[in-house]
């Protein structure tokens, strides 16, 4: 199983301008934004002084992973609305340099929009504001968020009402809690989306760690894809590779096609950013091919 490359790509409401220098320059609808990202490590395409000219918000990090947004124009909306098809979403600064939606995850949801039907059942773990939840609904499919913080439930519901959809089953609970007890229970799930954070807190507090539960998150998960289902897992860990993740996937998915790529963008300028590994457990009789 080799490891090939794969391509997001910006839509309407969403592209990803520039990157360099340990930031990324973003168009959120009318809204323009500055983020630090890490994997930015080369010279952007453009010098910072127009991005300065372009943007109307910047994220200034403090100490730990929170910090400020400086406004850099006067009367910039600290939020907005933005829209993929029929699905919209709300967007917000927040102090954790997020803005509640992550627009790598576009060519999840399309898949999502190919293979998802109103007969399965669709888990959606660390859900987060619901995305994917919100698309698969939108294909009528029985959907369960699952997600251990209670701000990001109650920002789900608002992107659900937004794209008039109805009934997302909201879970509250850490997500690998809740696969162990319903692989207990005998439930079975069609298709299965994991975006799951490198680093994080459980529902009671619990610390998180990608790479001491990915082993545990897959062999679980594999107990509860039905015969007929996919499987999507995103990585955004610099400590789990992808050949890691080949040999999991081999261990306890060995009768099923899947394929692990490296997740990238590319901006208006011609810079390539990676956004990780992706993993997906194909339906059978299915494969997708990339670069």
């Amino acid at each position: 199983m080799s490891i090939s490359n794969l391509y997001t790509e910006h839509w309407a409401d969403y592209e990803l301008i520039d990157a360099g220098g340990g930031r990324k320059l973003e168009r959120w609808g009318d809204m323009i934004t500055i983020r630090p990202e890490f994997q930015a490590y080369f010279h952007s395409g453009l010098p910072f002084s127009e991005w300065m000219k372009m943007a109307h918000w910047e994220f200034i990090e403090k100490k730990g992973k929170k910090g400020v947004w400086k406004e850099l124009r006067n009367g910039a909306p600290p939020s907005s609305t933005v829209h993929y098809e029929r699905v919209q979403f709300h967007i917000e600064l927040t102090k954790f340099k997020h803005l509640g939606l992550f627009p790598e995850q576009r060519i999840n949801w399309d898949y999502i929009n190919e293979k998802v039907s109103s007969e399965d059942r669709f888990l959606n773990l660390f859900a987060y504001t619901g995305a994917a939840s919100c698309m698969a609904r939108n294909k009528g499919a029985e959907t369960f968020h699952v997600d251990s913080v209670k701000p990001m439930i109650s920002w789900a519901k608002k992107n659900m009402e937004k794209s008039r959809l109805m009934n997302i089953r909201w879970v509250h609970e850490d997500a690998l809690k809740f696969v162990v007890r319903e692989e207990r229970r005998g439930n079975k799930y069609d298709a299965i989306i994991m975006d799951p954070p490198a680093w994080g807190l459980g529902a009671k507090g619990e610390q998180w760690k990608l790479e001491d539960q990915i082993d545990s998150l897959l062999s679980t998960a594999s107990g509860v894809l039905s015969e007929r289902g996919f499987l999507i897992l995103n990585t955004y860990s610099p400590t789990i590779e992808g050949e890691t993740l080949q040999e999991l996937v081999s261990m306890y998915f060995p009768k099923r096609e899947a394929q692990v790529f490296h997740l990238n963008m590319n901006t208006k300028t011609s810079k390539k950013l990676y956004y990780g590994e992706l993993v997906r457990i194909d339906k059978p009789h299915e494969i997708i091919t990339a670069a």
